[in-house]
């Protein structure tokens, strides 16, 4: 399935601010499932500097330096991509169980971005928890299927969790919004994290974006004004990153957009800025994803 994508950023400030330097993640890493061009990013006023670069994970970053004093900062990022159906049926096709990728991960003997090991432990965000292990002790077995864990998982989220974008901020904490039962797709891939970590499965964060018009006869999906995210679970050399999106109880197939993974939210956020300055700030977003053929 092709797709433009279209993601617009306004952020207004109260007053003047200087020597303003932001750090953008919006320009899809490479991945197995689609196929990226015409990437363009464009910033308003335009910055002193520019500098793209990999991220840690499997992330490009963009750092924008702005030494004029700015009142108003416009940042819009598009590009086309051909997502790509899976190569298998994950709903029927047969994983490792827990224990045995609990083995393969620990037995990996590489360090590097997507290897299981990286999301294996305690990151910025997505600290242990034991409550909210004990609470996915019951979906979770030494001999279950991986795979079987993660449609476990994100079903019950999808079910007992409310999407609240009122309820929580970037900066709430898995156990805080696990406790109140409301969140939005941020919230809910931590606590899919955090509940699959505690047992030894590798567990990522992705960004990405959804179809914003589900096909005829399909309902639409939540989340799709902004930027989603959903977690991904290694299953094995075989299956690699297998992609989870517990805020609509669906895998990650051709209706989702992969832009980065990290560990946590912290690891790929959109923006993340700092300026010199006291002025308050409102950010307006606006994205879309529009098809480019038929489904």
């Amino acid at each position: 399935m092709i797709y433009a994508v279209t993601h617009k950023t306004t952020i207004q400030y109260a007053g003047l601010v200087r020597l303003a330097q932001f750090n953008l993640r919006l320009k899809p890493a490479a991945a197995r499932s689609q196929v990226v061009s015409d990437y363009r990013l464009t910033v308003d006023p335009v910055p002193w500097a520019r500098q793209d670069e990999a991220g840690a994970y499997i992330v490009n970053e963009t750092r924008l330096t702005l030494r004029d004093p700015i009142a108003r900062l416009r940042i819009d990022s598009s590009f086309t991509v051909d997502v790509l159906p899976p190569p298998v049926d994950y709903a029927t096709i047969a994983s490792p169980t827990v224990a045995e990728i609990r083995d393969r991960a620990l037995m990996r003997p590489d360090l590097g971005a997507d290897s299981p090991a990286s999301y294996l432990f305690a990151s910025p965000i997505a600290a242990p928890a034991p409550e909210i292990a004990a609470w996915a002790r019951r979906f979770i077995a030494d001999d279950t299927p991986v795979i079987d864990v993660g449609r476990a998982l994100m079903a019950v989220i999808h079910a007992e969790f409310r999407y609240d974008s009122d309820a929580t901020k970037t900066d709430t904490r898995p156990i805080e919004a696990f406790r109140q039962r409301h969140g939005v797709c941020q919230d809910f891939t931590h606590v899919m994290i955090v509940a699959a970590r505690a047992y030894g499965i590798p567990a990522a964060y992705v960004s990405g974006y959804l179809r914003t018009l589900p096909p005829p006869g399909r309902p639409r999906l939540v989340g799709a004004d902004a930027m989603h995210a959903w977690a991904a679970l290694w299953c094995g050399d075989e299956l690699g990153w297998i992609g989870f999106d517990p805020t609509n109880d669906a895998f990650a197939r051709t209706d989702h957009i992969f832009v980065a993974m990290g560990r946590d939210y912290s690891d790929v956020a959109p923006l993340a800025g700092s300026f010199r300055g006291g002025a308050g700030q409102a950010m307006q977003v606006a994205v879309d994803v529009a098809p480019l053929e038929p489904a």
